[in-house]
């Protein structure tokens, strides 16, 4: 159970409570009706209404100062301060002999009941439980009247009734619950398609990656006429559009047996290249780079991701990105190394050493695992032409460093082949010389 934040309601001393009848009769805590409980609240668990309003600000009185969790069955001690019964007598059992509130002697370490505070506890969580419930109870009527309503509407009418549905979905668990369980997904996926206006198709995928979704639903929206909807949205729609569109095919993905040919259009690939360049949103470029990554792990797919000139693009942008983009980018380019098209790009990208060369050592050892890797497969494409780059750039200086350091031995062990390739060319003296290694070395 989270901690709770009391709210800023005083009563009494110490933010206990001293008078309960007057803070009853003040309207500070709300009273109980013919000073007990009505016959629905006594059906009512108190442990449950006090775990399913968990984010409710909760009055202070309520709150036990050693646990700061709602009490449920609250005692108080000689000193006048109260707590949860478990609490304090855990206290106790450990042979303190103090009040934990104020530190005071206890003079007798009996503990007293406290019925009308539990009353009052009770009394509160049941009407707000109620309120809950009974709100809860209107969004779910909310989501069965629209979509209702959404099998009538056309045009504009239909896009409105959309977006008061992600309004609600969004900020509603219940009416997410609703929605799975009426049949709202399987109807909201009946509306994509080859003629879907992108007005509603932007709606519905703002809806659907709000939503659980299982094996039969995703399988549906696999469909190549979707996906074909949710690409030219990527590529034309707003910024949240594109986003939502990237983490929609993405959880599809996620489904086993996933065709891989159904990402592999070149207008998808471009689209999440302009996402992942769009510096308006943040959060479109890490689900941009890690949809591609997705994508890159399938090998049929990476030529397609060379021919539209990805490699120089991921290279130039690599020196902005965050860490946890960073090693997405990094993921990426280490994949399309494998194939002797993603290679040659590498090595004809002016950039890629360069870039790669300064992110050793600095980042993580995952990202410095992932640079070396790239390099070795540029160089080792051509050591003539890649290997005096690469040392110029300082990249035996980094390589050593590397070597001296903590990291595992398959990256020290890759780190020394790097340097043996670097000083083919050069004696040993000259080797030293160039990337100024003396003072390393000493």
């Amino acid at each position: 159970m989270p901690m709770y934040q009391p709210t800023k309601v005083e009563v009494g001393g110490g933010g206990q409570v001293l008078d309960l009848d007057t803070a009853v009769k003040d309207g500070v805590l709300g009273g109980v009706d013919d000073g007990g409980f009505s016959p629905m609240s006594e059906k009512l668990d108190l442990k449950k209404m006090i775990e399913e309003l968990e984010a409710i600000e909760v009055p202070t009185v309520f709150i036990c100062p050693i646990s700061l969790e709602p009490m449920l069955d609250p005692v108080t001690l000689c000193t006048g301060q109260t707590y949860e019964r478990c609490n304090i007598l855990k206290w106790l059992s450990l042979g303190h002999l103090t009040c934990p509130t104020t530190m005071q002697e206890l003079w007798d370490d009996s503990i007293t009941p406290n019925k009308t505070l539990q009353q009052l506890i009770y009394s509160w969580f049941s009407q707000k439980y109620m309120a809950m419930k009974k709100k809860s109870e209107d969004v779910q009527g909310r989501v069965l009247e629209i979509l209702e309503n959404l099998k009538k509407l056309k045009g504009q009418a239909r896009v409105q009734a959309l977006k008061g549905l992600k309004l609600v979905v969004g900020n509603h668990f219940s009416a997410k619950k609703t929605m799975v369980d009426n049949g709202g997904v399987a109807f909201l996926s009946s509306l994509l398609g080859p003629f879907t206006s992108h007005a509603v198709g932007s709606e519905v995928v703002g809806i659907l990656v709000n939503l659980s979704l299982d094996f039969e639903s995703k399988s549906n929206l696999t469909q190549p006429a979707k996906i074909s909807l949710m690409v030219d949205m990527l590529n034309e729609g707003s910024i949240e559009t594109k986003v939502n569109c990237t983490k929609l095919i993405q959880g599809l993905m996620e489904t086993k047996d996933f065709d891989p040919d159904l990402v592999s259009s070149l207008s998808l690939l471009v689209g999440l290249l302009k996402l992942v360049k769009d510096k308006r949103n943040s959060n479109g470029i890490q689900l941009g780079l890690s949809l591609l990554k997705m994508i890159s792990s399938h090998e049929c797919v990476r030529s397609s991701i060379v021919s539209i000139g990805a490699i120089p693009q991921l290279v130039d942008l690599l020196p902005s990105l965050k860490a946890e983009c960073l090693e997405l980018a990094l993921s990426i380019l280490d994949n399309l190394a494998s194939i002797e098209d993603g290679r040659l790009a590498l090595k004809n990208c002016p950039n890629t050493i360069l870039n790669l060369v300064k992110l050793l050592m600095r980042i993580s050892e995952n990202c410095t695992q992932l640079s070396l890797s790239i390099l070795w497969a540029v160089c080792k494409l051509s050591p003539e032409e890649c290997a005096p780059i690469a040392v110029e750039a300082g990249l035996a200086a980094k390589l050593l460093l590397v070597i001296q350091s903590g990291c595992n031995p398959a990256l020290k062990q890759q780190s020394a082949e790097l340097l043996k390739l670097c000083s083919l060319n050069y004696t040993a003296t000259i080797f030293i010389s160039k990337c100024k290694l003396t003072r390393t070395l000493q």
